[in-house]
């Protein structure tokens, strides 16, 4: 109901968030109106208290109209950014998140690193089991053979393993 009453209603009785904060009379050639509607005053106040009415007015006559838009929003911005943090203001932000990027391409290169690594150490492995010879074999039916202990895949469940001279025992 209230929307349709202010589009109803000229802008003149409606003053634009500056002007309702500065109290003052709202013109149609109000220049901060177009970019501080009434529901924008805490914007306004934001910007205002940063850089003052005077110099938010003189900053957008410099600008060219079709570029005063994206011109307001960057002083909200940086106005936001300056009351958070009085001296690096969006910089320091900036400058946070550049960090932050920095700490992540520094962690990549040490998971890479240790992907390359990992990657060697399987190469290495797989080359080392492709270089293990196995022994053709039949199986035997006796343990010992001529004073040595043999065991088959039949007692263990894998590949035949002979035990060297020095550990034989003579039954």
């Amino acid at each position: 109901m209230d929307a349709q009453i202010d589009s109803i209603l000229p802008r003149i009785s409606r003053p634009c968030a500056a002007c309702r904060m500065l109290r003052r009379r709202c013109n149609d050639d109000c220049l901060l109106a177009p970019y501080f509607p009434l529901e924008e005053v805490e914007s306004f106040a934001i910007v205002h208290k940063v850089y003052g009415a005077s110099n938010v007015i003189k900053m957008l006559q410099v600008v060219e109209e079709r570029e005063r838009e994206d011109a307001v929003k960057s002083m909200v911005y940086e106005a936001r950014g300056r009351l958070r943090d009085p001296v690096h203001a969006s910089a320091g932000v900036v400058f946070h998140l550049q960090k932050h990027v920095q700490d992540l391409l520094e962690q990549l290169e040490l998971t890479r690193a240790s992907i390359l690594q990992s990657n060697g150490q399987i190469n290495q492995l797989m080359s080392s089991l492709k270089n293990v010879q196995y022994h053709d074999h039949q199986p035997k039916s006796t343990i010992f053979e001529n004073g040595n202990i043999v065991l088959d895949d039949t007692i263990l469940g894998s590949n035949l393993i002979e035990f060297p001279e020095e550990c034989s025992w003579d039954l």
